[in-house]
C-alpha cells in the first residue's frame, strides 16, 4: 500500500515539475521582437524614465504589493475597482538626457492573461505632457511574461534574492497588429496626431525585496504627419 501511495505522491511531483518546466521553456512564448519603430525612416521622438519606484515623482498600488508606494503616505489604490491598478508619475527625460516633460502611467492587469501562451499581459495608458509642446496620449497592451521569466524568478531562486544582469525587451504588443501602441494628440504640436509607439524596458537590477532596482524604460513614438521635429528628439538608428 505504502509503495503505491509513494508512486502516486511521486507522479504528482513529477507532474507538477513537469508543468512548471512546460511554462518556464514554453516555445510558445514571446520572443521580445524587435521593435517596428526601430527600423522606420519616419520622425520619431524618444523619451526616457526611470522605472524604478522610488525615482518615481509619484508610484502607488493596493499597498499589498511587495513594491510600496512611493513617497511614504501617499493614498493607495486598494478600492475594489482599483485593486489591480498601478499609477507611476515620473518625469521623462528626450535623448540627450534633457528633462522633456511629465507622465502619468496607468497600468492595470489584463483579463487575457494566459500564462499558457506566454502572455502575462498588462493593459497600461500614458498621458504625457512635454514642455512647451503639448501633450498626447499613449494606449496599450504589454507582455511581462519574459520580465518575468528572465528577471523576476531568478531572483526568487537565487540564495541572495537578487537578480543583476543585462536584460532588455520590448513590452508592447497591442492593440496595434504589428505590436504597437495607439497614440493620440492632444494639446500643442499634438493636436489630431494618430500614430502609434513601442515601450520597451532595460533591466540590470532587481530585488525580491523592493522588486526594481535598476530598471530603465524606453518610449518611441512615431510623430511622422503635422509635427516636426526637434534636435533632440532625433535617435541614431
Amino acid at each position: 500500500m505504502i509503495k503505491y501511495v509513494t508512486g502516486l505522491l511521486l507522479g504528482i511531483v513529477l507532474g507538477v515539475l513537469a508543468a512548471a518546466a512546460l511554462l518556464y521553456f514554453n516555445p510558445l512564448a514571446a520572443r521580445n521582437p524587435l521593435s517596428p519603430l526601430s527600423v522606420s525612416n519616419n520622425n520619431i521622438l524618444s523619451l526616457g524614465y526611470s522605472a524604478v519606484p522610488t525615482d518615481s515623482i509619484v508610484f502607488t498600488n493596493n499597498g499589498e504589493s511587495r513594491v510600496q508606494p512611493h513617497p511614504e503616505k501617499v493614498r493607495e489604490l486598494w478600492e475594489a475597482p482599483l485593486r489591480r491598478t498601478e499609477v507611476l508619475v515620473t518625469t521623462l527625460r528626450d535623448s540627450r538626457n534633457n528633462l522633456a516633460g511629465i507622465g502619468i502611467k496607468y497600468s492595470s492587469d489584463s483579463e487575457d492573461t494566459r500564462i499558457i501562451n506566454g502572455e502575462a499581459l498588462v493593459d497600461s495608458a500614458w498621458h504625457i505632457h512635454l514642455v512647451e509642446r503639448g501633450s498626447l496620449f499613449v494606449e496599450q497592451t504589454e507582455n511581462y511574461w519574459n520580465f518575468l521569466r528572465k528577471i523576476v524568478l531568478p531572483a526568487y531562486w537565487s540564495t541572495a534574492n537578487h537578480w543583476k544582469g543585462v536584460w532588455n525587451g520590448n513590452m508592447t504588443v497591442g492593440p496595434g497588429a504589428l505590436g504597437t501602441a495607439a497614440v493620440t494628440g492632444g494639446t500643442g504640436e499634438f493636436a489630431g496626431l494618430e500614430s502609434e509607439a513601442v515601450e520597451a524596458l532595460k533591466a540590470s537590477a532587481y530585488s525580491v525585496a523592493q522588486g526594481p532596482v535598476a530598471v530603465e524604460g524606453h518610449l518611441t513614438i512615431d510623430i511622422t504627419g503635422n509635427v516636426g521635429m526637434t534636435a533632440s528628439d532625433r535617435v541614431d538608428r
